[in-house]
């Protein structure tokens, strides 16, 4: 895919160092070996260094130009359990347990990001997104003027005439069951800002529902009114409309039928799903009746990046994962 291609030059263009806290995983081996022949990062691998060093022989493969810090002997722990200790002391952490805490690869892994020891983080080869997404909550934080974590998807439909080229980026697809209205409109602004860095984008964004511009009345249909109102009011330089549904947003001869005064409707290349049961079904519907090839969950949202794998990755997945992060983290 064109995209990635792109990702890969902005991601060796300006080199960041990514951190990859299952390094004992064969995949994130392997993935290691070709991230760093292809220049696409700097790469802390966390772990037990023979372990690694030993099934990376196995594997046939070179760890040479990765930093390998095992969490039981590194001189930084005692400096990241005091960092999670500050951070999470009014939640009852005492030093001693954060001192325990910090020992899992994950909390060691986001202590780093938050400290500018690492740029980005990508995790989740044989983790949940609850194990990764709670150290980052917790540790690295949302952004500013973000109230929300989410995901994006990059969904490409070859020849297809609708977003970019068949370009678009579905969201939330893998975070937030039932977002409110305030949750929805942060969504929202997060996507446009990923379809801008990641994919050069000018995002026209569609708030999705099951009625347009008023055609029919519900409190779902509120919901995503009121999102759209928000998101208007707190990004009033990008393009944002809704309620629409989604062939309003895309097929331009629908969209003059239903919202001829729209500047998205027709044009959308972003679309907001009400909730999660939407977004899910809807990517995985165009993945495979459209072929479409899915590039994500992309993580948004977070102070600092860090980015979800699917259990069922391959180590090609996370090459290209831990090149978003790094572009992300530019």
């Amino acid at each position: 895919m064109k995209l990635m291609d792109e990702i890969w030059q902005k991601a060796k263009a300006n080199r960041k160092k990514i951190v990859l806290p299952e390094g004992e995983e064969e995949r994130n081996i392997r993935a290691c070996e070709m991230i760093i022949k292809n220049g696409l990062a700097d790469i802390i691998l966390v772990g037990n260094p023979e372990n690694i060093k030993k099934m990376a022989k196995d594997l046939g493969v070179s760890v040479e130009g990765a930093e390998i810090i095992d969490p039981a002997t590194s001189d930084k722990t005692e400096e990241y359990a005091k960092t999670l200790y500050e951070i999470r002391k009014n939640k009852g952490v005492t030093l001693e347990k954060a001192a325990q805490i910090v020992l899992d690869p994950l909390y060691f892994g986001t202590v780093m990001v938050k400290l500018g020891h690492a740029d980005g983080m990508v995790s989740g080869a044989i983790h949940t997104t609850g194990d990764l997404l709670r150290p980052g909550l917790q540790i690295v934080k949302t952004a500013p003027g973000t109230s929300v974590v989410s995901s994006a998807f990059i969904m490409y439909v070859p020849g297809s005439e609708y977003g970019k080229e068949g370009l678009l980026l579905f969201s939330d697809c893998a975070v937030n069951p039932n977002p409110n209205a305030e949750e929805l409109a942060s969504i929202a602004i997060s996507t446009a800002e990923t379809a801008k860095k990641l994919c050069g984008m000018d995002p026209k964004v569609a708030m999705l529902s099951f009625s347009t511009m008023g055609s029919a009345e519900h409190e779902l249909v509120q919901k995503v009114r009121t999102a759209t109102e928000l998101a208007k009011s707190q990004r009033p330089d990008l393009d944002i409309d809704g309620e629409l549904q989604l062939d309003a947003s895309i097929v331009q001869s629908v969209a003059s039928l239903k919202a001829p005064n729209s500047a998205v409707a027709g044009k959308a290349n972003v679309l907001i799903f009400p909730d999660l049961q939407a977004g899910n079904i809807g990517y995985k519907l165009v993945q495979r009746f459209a072929k479409a090839e899915a590039i994500g969950p992309i993580t948004q949202g977070f102070a600092k990046p860090i980015n979800d794998l699917s259990r069922g990755c391959s180590a090609e997945d996370i090459v290209n994962v831990v090149a978003v992060t790094a572009v992300q983290a530019q």
